[in-house]
Protein backbone atom coordinates (compact mmCIF):
# COMPACT_ATOMS: atom_id res chain seq x y z
CA UNK A 1 0.00 0.00 0.00
CA UNK A 2 1.34 3.17 -0.70
CA UNK A 3 1.68 5.63 1.89
CA UNK A 4 0.32 9.05 0.71
CA UNK A 5 1.79 11.14 3.98
CA UNK A 6 5.47 10.50 3.85
CA UNK A 7 9.25 11.90 3.80
CA UNK A 8 10.53 12.81 0.18
CA UNK A 9 12.76 15.16 -1.45
CA UNK A 10 11.83 18.49 -2.50
CA UNK A 11 14.13 20.39 -4.25
CA UNK A 12 16.85 18.09 -2.92
CA UNK A 13 15.50 18.95 0.75
CA UNK A 14 13.79 16.00 3.43
CA UNK A 15 10.50 17.00 3.94
CA UNK A 16 7.31 15.88 4.99
CA UNK A 17 4.68 15.21 2.12
CA UNK A 18 0.82 14.95 1.48
CA UNK A 19 -0.21 13.60 -1.49
CA UNK A 20 -3.69 14.42 -2.34
CA UNK A 21 -3.88 12.09 -5.00
CA UNK A 22 -5.93 15.13 -7.15
CA UNK A 23 -4.66 16.60 -10.30
CA UNK A 24 -3.84 19.94 -10.53
CA UNK A 25 -7.80 20.91 -11.92
CA UNK A 26 -9.63 18.70 -9.14
CA UNK A 27 -7.05 19.92 -6.32
CA UNK A 28 -8.31 23.49 -7.33
CA UNK A 29 -12.27 22.63 -7.22
CA UNK A 30 -11.88 21.30 -4.17
CA UNK A 31 -10.39 24.10 -2.90
CA UNK A 32 -7.85 21.76 -1.41
CA UNK A 33 -5.41 24.75 -1.27
CA UNK A 34 -7.43 26.64 1.58
CA UNK A 35 -5.93 23.37 4.01
CA UNK A 36 -2.60 24.61 3.36
CA UNK A 37 -3.47 27.73 6.06
CA UNK A 38 -3.87 24.83 8.27
CA UNK A 39 -1.55 24.11 10.89
CA UNK A 40 0.01 20.92 12.64
CA UNK A 41 1.52 20.63 15.63
CA UNK A 42 5.06 19.70 16.68
CA UNK A 43 4.88 18.38 20.90
CA UNK A 44 8.25 18.07 22.79
CA UNK A 45 9.11 16.14 25.64
CA UNK A 46 9.60 19.00 27.79
CA UNK A 47 5.92 20.45 26.76
CA UNK A 48 7.20 22.89 24.56
CA UNK A 49 5.11 23.10 21.23
CA UNK A 50 5.75 24.77 17.70
CA UNK A 51 3.17 24.85 14.83
CA UNK A 52 3.97 23.42 11.63
CA UNK A 53 2.52 24.87 8.40
CA UNK A 54 2.87 23.62 4.51
CA UNK A 55 5.58 25.43 2.72
CA UNK A 56 4.21 24.63 -0.72
CA UNK A 57 2.74 22.82 -3.60
CA UNK A 58 4.70 20.61 -6.47
CA UNK A 59 2.79 18.17 -8.71
CA UNK A 60 4.32 14.71 -8.91
CA UNK A 61 3.55 12.37 -11.69
CA UNK A 62 -0.07 13.89 -11.89
CA UNK A 63 -1.02 14.51 -8.62
CA UNK A 64 -0.54 17.24 -6.31
CA UNK A 65 1.31 17.21 -3.52
CA UNK A 66 1.68 19.65 -0.39
CA UNK A 67 5.51 19.43 1.35
CA UNK A 68 6.72 21.25 4.21
CA UNK A 69 9.52 20.86 7.15
CA UNK A 70 10.33 17.39 7.36
CA UNK A 71 9.59 15.40 10.89
CA UNK A 72 11.99 12.68 11.42
CA UNK A 73 9.30 9.86 13.19
CA UNK A 74 7.32 7.03 12.48
CA UNK A 75 3.63 6.75 11.45
CA UNK A 76 1.67 5.79 15.06
CA UNK A 77 -0.59 3.40 12.82
CA UNK A 78 2.35 1.43 11.17
CA UNK A 79 3.67 1.10 14.87
CA UNK A 80 0.35 -0.34 16.18
CA UNK A 81 0.14 -2.51 12.79
CA UNK A 82 3.40 -4.00 14.11
CA UNK A 83 3.09 -4.93 17.43
CA UNK A 84 -0.78 -6.29 16.77
CA UNK A 85 0.07 -9.97 16.76
CA UNK A 86 -0.37 -12.77 19.07
CA UNK A 87 2.98 -14.26 18.62
CA UNK A 88 4.96 -14.74 21.21
CA UNK A 89 8.65 -13.83 20.12
CA UNK A 90 11.50 -11.51 20.91
CA UNK A 91 11.13 -9.46 17.69
CA UNK A 92 7.40 -9.05 18.57
CA UNK A 93 8.18 -8.05 22.02
CA UNK A 94 10.09 -5.64 20.84
CA UNK A 95 7.97 -4.46 18.45
CA UNK A 96 5.32 -3.99 21.26
CA UNK A 97 7.03 -2.57 23.68
CA UNK A 98 8.46 0.27 20.90
CA UNK A 99 4.31 0.58 20.12
CA UNK A 100 3.79 1.20 23.77
CA UNK A 101 6.68 4.06 23.78
CA UNK A 102 5.22 5.86 21.46
CA UNK A 103 1.90 5.77 22.82
CA UNK A 104 2.96 6.97 25.55
CA UNK A 105 4.54 9.70 24.33
CA UNK A 106 1.40 10.64 22.48
CA UNK A 107 -0.79 10.59 25.71
CA UNK A 108 1.53 12.94 26.52
CA UNK A 109 1.85 15.25 23.62
CA UNK A 110 -1.70 15.08 23.85
CA UNK A 111 -1.84 16.46 27.45
CA UNK A 112 0.61 19.29 26.89
CA UNK A 113 -1.35 20.51 23.85
CA UNK A 114 -4.78 20.59 25.93
CA UNK A 115 -8.22 21.30 24.24
CA UNK A 116 -6.13 22.79 21.14
CA UNK A 117 -7.52 21.02 18.14
CA UNK A 118 -5.28 18.61 16.91
CA UNK A 119 -5.78 15.34 14.40
CA UNK A 120 -6.93 11.69 16.36
CA UNK A 121 -5.96 9.42 14.14
CA UNK A 122 -2.69 7.24 14.74
CA UNK A 123 -2.30 7.56 10.60
CA UNK A 124 -1.67 11.20 10.88
CA UNK A 125 0.82 11.14 13.93
CA UNK A 126 4.47 10.81 14.03
CA UNK A 127 6.59 10.13 16.77
CA UNK A 128 10.16 10.38 17.03
CA UNK A 129 11.78 7.45 18.55
CA UNK A 130 15.42 8.11 17.53
CA UNK A 131 17.48 9.08 20.14
CA UNK A 132 20.03 11.65 19.49
CA UNK A 133 17.88 13.32 17.29
CA UNK A 134 19.83 16.82 16.23
CA UNK A 135 16.13 18.42 15.54
CA UNK A 136 13.88 16.47 17.62
CA UNK A 137 14.23 14.93 21.08
CA UNK A 138 13.07 11.24 21.35
CA UNK A 139 9.52 11.52 22.17
CA UNK A 140 8.18 14.12 20.07
CA UNK A 141 5.24 13.89 18.28
CA UNK A 142 4.58 15.09 14.74
CA UNK A 143 0.39 15.95 14.42
CA UNK A 144 -0.37 16.45 10.58
CA UNK A 145 -2.60 19.40 9.50
CA UNK A 146 -6.17 17.53 10.01
CA UNK A 147 -7.86 18.44 6.89
CA UNK A 148 -5.42 17.69 4.46
CA UNK A 149 -3.90 14.62 6.15
CA UNK A 150 -7.41 12.86 6.26
CA UNK A 151 -7.87 13.24 2.24
CA UNK A 152 -4.35 11.38 2.05
CA UNK A 153 -5.46 8.94 4.72
CA UNK A 154 -8.89 8.16 2.68
CA UNK A 155 -6.87 7.80 -0.86
CA UNK A 156 -4.75 5.56 0.79
CA UNK A 157 -7.25 3.31 2.14
CA UNK A 158 -7.07 3.71 5.74
CA UNK A 159 -9.87 3.46 7.78
CA UNK A 160 -9.87 7.07 9.72
CA UNK A 161 -12.82 6.15 12.51
CA UNK A 162 -11.19 3.09 13.51
CA UNK A 163 -9.90 4.60 16.61
CA UNK A 164 -12.32 7.66 17.25
CA UNK A 165 -15.71 8.11 18.46
CA UNK A 166 -17.91 11.27 17.13
CA UNK A 167 -19.39 11.69 19.90
CA UNK A 168 -16.64 12.38 22.22
CA UNK A 169 -15.02 16.29 22.54
CA UNK A 170 -12.55 17.93 24.38
CA UNK A 171 -9.55 15.02 26.05
CA UNK A 172 -12.65 12.70 25.90
CA UNK A 173 -11.68 11.98 22.22
CA UNK A 174 -7.95 12.01 23.13
CA UNK A 175 -8.60 9.19 26.34
CA UNK A 176 -11.14 6.50 24.20
CA UNK A 177 -8.34 6.68 21.42
CA UNK A 178 -5.34 6.14 23.65
CA UNK A 179 -7.82 3.41 25.33
CA UNK A 180 -8.49 1.97 21.68
CA UNK A 181 -4.65 1.77 21.21
CA UNK A 182 -3.53 0.46 23.96
CA UNK A 183 -6.16 -2.77 23.57
CA UNK A 184 -5.03 -2.83 20.27
CA UNK A 185 -1.39 -4.04 21.60
CA UNK A 186 -1.88 -5.33 24.89
CA UNK A 187 -4.51 -8.17 23.24
CA UNK A 188 -2.98 -8.58 19.95
CA UNK A 189 -6.90 -7.80 18.49
CA UNK A 190 -8.85 -4.51 18.01
CA UNK A 191 -11.80 -3.61 20.25
CA UNK A 192 -14.10 -3.48 17.65
CA UNK A 193 -13.68 -5.83 14.40
CA UNK A 194 -16.80 -5.60 13.58
CA UNK A 195 -18.77 -3.62 10.54
CA UNK A 196 -21.03 -2.02 12.93
CA UNK A 197 -18.14 0.14 14.12
CA UNK A 198 -19.76 3.54 15.38
CA UNK A 199 -22.72 1.44 16.77
CA UNK A 200 -19.98 -1.20 18.71
CA UNK A 201 -18.87 2.03 20.40
CA UNK A 202 -22.09 3.81 21.39
CA UNK A 203 -23.46 1.19 22.81
CA UNK A 204 -19.97 -0.26 24.24
CA UNK A 205 -19.76 -3.48 22.40
CA UNK A 206 -16.39 -5.25 23.46
CA UNK A 207 -14.66 -8.06 24.48
CA UNK A 208 -13.86 -6.85 28.28
CA UNK A 209 -10.61 -6.93 29.50
CA UNK A 210 -10.42 -9.11 31.97
CA UNK A 211 -11.35 -11.76 29.02
CA UNK A 212 -9.31 -10.18 26.18
CA UNK A 213 -5.97 -9.55 28.10
CA UNK A 214 -6.37 -12.00 31.48
CA UNK A 215 -3.34 -11.02 33.52
CA UNK A 216 -3.18 -7.78 32.45
CA UNK A 217 -2.41 -5.16 35.32
CA UNK A 218 -5.64 -4.47 36.95
CA UNK A 219 -5.75 -0.76 37.50
CA UNK A 220 -4.31 -0.68 33.83
CA UNK A 221 -6.99 -3.00 32.70
CA UNK A 222 -9.78 -0.56 34.71
CA UNK A 223 -8.49 2.18 32.65
CA UNK A 224 -8.52 1.23 29.63
CA UNK A 225 -12.11 -0.61 30.42
CA UNK A 226 -13.17 3.07 31.43
CA UNK A 227 -11.91 4.54 28.54
CA UNK A 228 -13.83 2.70 25.86
CA UNK A 229 -17.47 3.38 27.91
CA UNK A 230 -16.57 6.67 27.55
CA UNK A 231 -19.27 6.93 25.08
CA UNK A 232 -21.94 5.02 26.95
CA UNK A 233 -21.49 7.34 29.51
CA UNK A 234 -21.75 9.88 27.30
CA UNK A 235 -25.68 9.08 26.67
CA UNK A 236 -26.62 8.45 30.32
CA UNK A 237 -27.75 11.04 32.57
CA UNK A 238 -25.35 13.50 35.47
CA UNK A 239 -26.19 11.56 38.41
CA UNK A 240 -25.37 8.26 36.75
CA UNK A 241 -21.72 9.69 35.81
CA UNK A 242 -20.94 10.47 39.08
CA UNK A 243 -17.99 8.62 39.95
CA UNK A 244 -16.91 8.12 36.78
CA UNK A 245 -13.57 9.16 35.25
CA UNK A 246 -13.41 11.95 32.58
CA UNK A 247 -10.95 11.75 29.96
CA UNK A 248 -8.35 13.65 31.51
CA UNK A 249 -8.06 11.67 34.51
CA UNK A 250 -7.57 8.52 32.50
CA UNK A 251 -4.77 9.96 30.32
CA UNK A 252 -3.27 10.94 33.80
CA UNK A 253 -3.80 7.60 35.34
CA UNK A 254 -2.09 6.12 31.78
CA UNK A 255 0.94 8.10 31.97
CA UNK A 256 1.09 6.52 36.01
CA UNK A 257 1.25 3.31 35.06
CA UNK A 258 3.32 4.01 31.68
CA UNK A 259 5.53 6.07 33.04
CA UNK A 260 8.43 5.78 35.70
CA UNK A 261 7.85 7.47 39.14
CA UNK A 262 9.83 10.44 37.58
CA UNK A 263 7.78 10.49 34.77
CA UNK A 264 10.96 10.69 32.01
CA UNK A 265 10.12 10.21 28.54
CA UNK A 266 12.99 7.85 27.77
CA UNK A 267 11.30 5.27 30.80
CA UNK A 268 8.33 3.67 29.60
CA UNK A 269 6.98 0.61 31.73
CA UNK A 270 7.99 -2.87 30.07
CA UNK A 271 4.99 -4.59 28.72
CA UNK A 272 6.42 -8.02 30.30
CA UNK A 273 6.35 -6.40 33.97
CA UNK A 274 2.16 -5.19 33.11
CA UNK A 275 0.85 -8.79 32.19
CA UNK A 276 1.54 -11.69 34.94
CA UNK A 277 1.49 -15.54 33.88
CA UNK A 278 -1.37 -17.67 34.67
CA UNK A 279 -1.88 -20.52 35.74
CA UNK A 280 -3.22 -23.60 33.23
CA UNK A 281 -6.78 -24.51 35.44
CA UNK A 282 -7.31 -20.70 35.04
CA UNK A 283 -6.47 -19.97 31.59
CA UNK A 284 -9.10 -22.77 30.29
CA UNK A 285 -11.52 -21.37 32.93
CA UNK A 286 -10.89 -17.69 31.37
CA UNK A 287 -10.98 -19.26 27.80
CA UNK A 288 -14.07 -21.05 28.38
CA UNK A 289 -16.05 -17.60 30.08
CA UNK A 290 -14.66 -16.05 27.34
CA UNK A 291 -16.73 -17.99 24.55
CA UNK A 292 -19.47 -17.94 26.85
CA UNK A 293 -19.80 -13.91 26.82
CA UNK A 294 -18.83 -13.81 22.99
CA UNK A 295 -21.78 -16.04 22.54
CA UNK A 296 -24.52 -13.55 25.22
CA UNK A 297 -23.12 -10.90 23.73
CA UNK A 298 -23.75 -11.91 19.89
CA UNK A 299 -27.32 -12.95 20.87
CA UNK A 300 -28.20 -9.81 22.51
CA UNK A 301 -26.93 -7.31 20.15
CA UNK A 302 -28.22 -9.27 16.94
CA UNK A 303 -31.21 -9.32 18.63
CA UNK A 304 -31.80 -5.88 19.92
CA UNK A 305 -30.48 -4.43 16.86
CA UNK A 306 -32.84 -6.35 14.49
CA UNK A 307 -36.19 -4.94 17.32
CA UNK A 308 -34.62 -1.42 16.59
CA UNK A 309 -34.33 -2.06 12.64
CA UNK A 310 -37.52 -3.22 12.55
CA UNK A 311 -39.31 -1.88 15.06
CA UNK A 312 -41.98 -0.61 12.74
CA UNK A 313 -42.45 -4.00 11.48
CA UNK A 314 -42.69 -5.70 14.33
CA UNK A 315 -44.92 -3.24 16.30
CA UNK A 316 -47.75 -3.92 13.53
CA UNK A 317 -46.74 -8.14 13.96
CA UNK A 318 -47.72 -7.28 17.68
CA UNK A 319 -50.89 -5.10 17.17
CA UNK A 320 -51.68 -8.18 14.53
CA UNK A 321 -51.40 -10.59 17.41
CA UNK A 322 -53.31 -8.58 20.05
CA UNK A 323 -56.17 -8.01 17.71
CA UNK A 324 -56.28 -12.03 16.74
CA UNK A 325 -55.82 -12.61 20.21
CA UNK A 326 -58.76 -10.37 21.30
CA UNK A 327 -60.96 -11.31 18.84
CA UNK A 328 -60.10 -15.01 19.74
CA UNK A 329 -60.71 -14.59 23.81
CA UNK A 330 -63.32 -12.71 23.10
CA UNK A 331 -64.84 -15.42 20.95
CA UNK A 332 -63.95 -18.08 23.62
CA UNK A 333 -65.46 -15.66 26.21
CA UNK A 334 -68.77 -15.14 25.14
CA UNK A 335 -69.08 -18.51 24.13
CA UNK A 336 -68.04 -19.38 27.79
CA UNK A 337 -70.61 -16.83 28.44
CA UNK A 338 -73.39 -17.93 26.27
CA UNK A 339 -76.85 -19.31 28.07
CA UNK A 340 -77.07 -23.58 28.01
CA UNK A 341 -79.51 -25.94 29.21
CA UNK A 342 -76.74 -27.45 31.53
CA UNK A 343 -78.36 -29.01 34.84
CA UNK A 344 -81.87 -29.25 33.08
CA UNK A 345 -84.19 -32.00 32.78
CA UNK A 346 -85.94 -32.82 29.31
CA UNK A 347 -89.18 -31.43 31.21
CA UNK A 348 -87.59 -28.14 32.15
CA UNK A 349 -86.34 -26.93 28.71
CA UNK A 350 -89.59 -27.46 27.10
CA UNK A 351 -90.96 -25.42 29.89
CA UNK A 352 -88.11 -22.71 30.06
CA UNK A 353 -88.18 -22.14 25.60
CA UNK A 354 -91.98 -21.74 25.76
CA UNK A 355 -91.28 -19.33 28.87
CA UNK A 356 -88.39 -17.80 26.87
CA UNK A 357 -90.44 -17.16 23.90
CA UNK A 358 -93.12 -15.47 26.37
CA UNK A 359 -90.48 -12.99 27.35
CA UNK A 360 -89.02 -12.67 23.95
CA UNK A 361 -85.59 -13.98 24.88
CA UNK A 362 -84.70 -15.59 21.61
CA UNK A 363 -81.12 -16.07 23.11
CA UNK A 364 -82.36 -18.65 25.75
CA UNK A 365 -84.37 -19.60 22.83
CA UNK A 366 -81.23 -20.49 20.71
CA UNK A 367 -79.53 -22.45 23.96
CA UNK A 368 -82.83 -24.58 23.85
CA UNK A 369 -82.84 -25.27 20.32
CA UNK A 370 -80.15 -27.83 18.02
CA UNK A 371 -81.94 -28.29 14.12
CA UNK A 372 -85.09 -27.85 15.60
CA UNK A 373 -88.04 -25.34 13.50
CA UNK A 374 -86.50 -21.51 14.32
CA UNK A 375 -90.09 -20.02 13.51
CA UNK A 376 -90.54 -19.22 17.37
CA UNK A 377 -87.25 -17.49 17.75
CA UNK A 378 -87.54 -15.09 14.55
CA UNK A 379 -91.07 -14.19 16.02
CA UNK A 380 -89.24 -13.41 19.41
CA UNK A 381 -86.19 -11.47 17.56
CA UNK A 382 -88.70 -9.91 15.33
CA UNK A 383 -91.15 -8.30 17.73
CA UNK A 384 -87.95 -7.99 20.60
CA UNK A 385 -86.61 -5.25 17.87
CA UNK A 386 -90.11 -3.90 17.28
CA UNK A 387 -90.99 -2.92 21.43
CA UNK A 388 -87.27 -1.30 21.47
CA UNK A 389 -87.17 0.90 18.89
CA UNK A 390 -90.99 1.98 20.53
CA UNK A 391 -89.52 2.49 23.61
CA UNK A 392 -86.92 4.75 21.79
CA UNK A 393 -89.49 6.74 20.23
CA UNK A 394 -92.43 6.51 23.01
CA UNK A 395 -91.90 7.33 26.16
CA UNK A 396 -94.42 5.63 27.90
CA UNK A 397 -94.69 4.52 31.76
CA UNK A 398 -95.46 0.97 31.57
CA UNK A 399 -93.96 -1.69 29.53
CA UNK A 400 -94.75 -2.04 25.97
CA UNK A 401 -95.50 -5.85 25.80
CA UNK A 402 -97.17 -7.72 29.00
CA UNK A 403 -96.44 -11.39 29.28
CA UNK A 404 -99.63 -13.60 28.65
CA UNK A 405 -98.81 -15.85 31.89
CA UNK A 406 -98.49 -12.16 33.89
CA UNK A 407 -101.59 -10.61 31.99
CA UNK A 408 -103.30 -13.74 33.50
CA UNK A 409 -102.89 -14.04 36.69
CA UNK A 410 -104.22 -10.35 37.31
CA UNK A 411 -107.31 -11.16 35.71
CA UNK A 412 -106.51 -11.33 32.18
CA UNK A 413 -109.20 -8.62 31.51
CA UNK A 414 -110.04 -8.20 27.61
CA UNK A 415 -109.02 -6.47 24.85
CA UNK A 416 -105.72 -7.04 25.45
CA UNK A 417 -103.17 -5.53 22.94
CA UNK A 418 -100.31 -5.59 24.46
CA UNK A 419 -100.40 -8.91 25.52
CA UNK A 420 -97.89 -11.83 24.18
CA UNK A 421 -97.13 -15.17 25.10
CA UNK A 422 -97.72 -18.43 26.06
CA UNK A 423 -100.84 -19.50 28.77
CA UNK A 424 -102.25 -22.89 29.90
CA UNK A 425 -99.13 -24.31 28.83
CA UNK A 426 -99.85 -28.75 29.27
CA UNK A 427 -97.20 -31.01 29.01
CA UNK A 428 -97.61 -34.57 28.41
CA UNK A 429 -94.93 -37.30 28.11
CA UNK A 430 -94.93 -39.35 24.47
CA UNK A 431 -91.89 -41.29 24.31
CA UNK A 432 -88.25 -42.21 25.14
CA UNK A 433 -86.03 -42.42 27.82
CA UNK A 434 -82.99 -40.90 29.35
CA UNK A 435 -81.04 -43.76 28.96
CA UNK A 436 -81.45 -43.53 25.20
CA UNK A 437 -80.66 -39.94 25.21
CA UNK A 438 -83.89 -38.70 23.24
CA UNK A 439 -87.38 -37.60 24.50
CA UNK A 440 -90.58 -36.62 23.09
CA UNK A 441 -93.58 -34.27 24.54
CA UNK A 442 -96.53 -32.86 23.60
CA UNK A 443 -97.39 -29.50 23.99
CA UNK A 444 -100.94 -28.11 24.01
CA UNK A 445 -100.95 -24.14 25.21
CA UNK A 446 -102.47 -20.75 24.25
CA UNK A 447 -100.31 -18.01 21.88
CA UNK A 448 -101.39 -14.75 22.75
CA UNK A 449 -100.51 -11.96 20.18
CA UNK A 450 -100.99 -8.56 20.07
CA UNK A 451 -101.66 -7.93 17.13
CA UNK A 452 -105.18 -10.56 17.19
CA UNK A 453 -107.78 -10.18 19.89
CA UNK A 454 -108.10 -13.99 20.77
CA UNK A 455 -105.64 -16.63 21.43
CA UNK A 456 -104.60 -19.31 19.41
CA UNK A 457 -104.39 -22.51 20.36
CA UNK A 458 -101.50 -24.56 19.26
CA UNK A 459 -100.37 -28.44 19.93
CA UNK A 460 -96.38 -29.02 19.91
CA UNK A 461 -94.67 -32.36 19.07
CA UNK A 462 -90.85 -31.69 20.80
CA UNK A 463 -88.84 -33.92 20.41
CA UNK A 464 -84.97 -32.96 22.78
CA UNK A 465 -82.04 -35.33 22.29
CA UNK A 466 -78.63 -34.88 24.45
CA UNK A 467 -75.49 -32.88 22.65
CA UNK A 468 -71.92 -33.67 23.10
CA UNK A 469 -71.72 -31.93 26.51
CA UNK A 470 -75.06 -33.85 27.97
CA UNK A 471 -77.50 -31.25 27.93
CA UNK A 472 -80.90 -31.71 26.78
CA UNK A 473 -81.46 -29.56 23.26
CA UNK A 474 -84.50 -29.46 21.15
CA UNK A 475 -83.78 -31.43 17.70
CA UNK A 476 -87.64 -31.32 16.46
CA UNK A 477 -90.77 -29.30 17.04
CA UNK A 478 -93.62 -30.06 14.89
CA UNK A 479 -96.97 -27.82 15.18
CA UNK A 480 -100.44 -28.30 14.97
CA UNK A 481 -102.52 -24.96 15.17
CA UNK A 482 -106.27 -24.84 16.07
Amino acid sequence: MEQRIHISNVNNTPSMCFDTGLDPRSFARTKMSQSLIEPGYIVNPDGTHEKWKAAGVNETDGSMRAFGPVFPGKRLDLLLKEADSTLQTAQQARLQQTALQAITSWIKAKMFLGETRSVLNPGASFVCLEENNPSHPWGSVFFAPEHISNRCLYVEGTQLDRYNCPDLVGMDTSAFCAGVMLYQILTGNHPYPGVDLYQDMREGIFLPMYLAAPGLDEKLAGLIQAALLLPVAKKKSSLSQQGKLSGLEILTDFLEILTDKENTVTSVTEVSSLVSTLQLEKEKQIDKEKKAFLFRQNLIVKTRRFTTQNKHFLIGCGLGLFFVLFVVFSTVRGFTQRLTTEGMAADTVVISYYEAFSGLNHLFMEACIQGADRTDINAAATLHAVVKQRQAYEVTGGPAIIQARVWKETGGELPAPNVFGVTDLRLEFRGGSEEDGIITYRADYLLWSPFEDFARHRSDTVTLQRDRRKHWRIIELLREEK
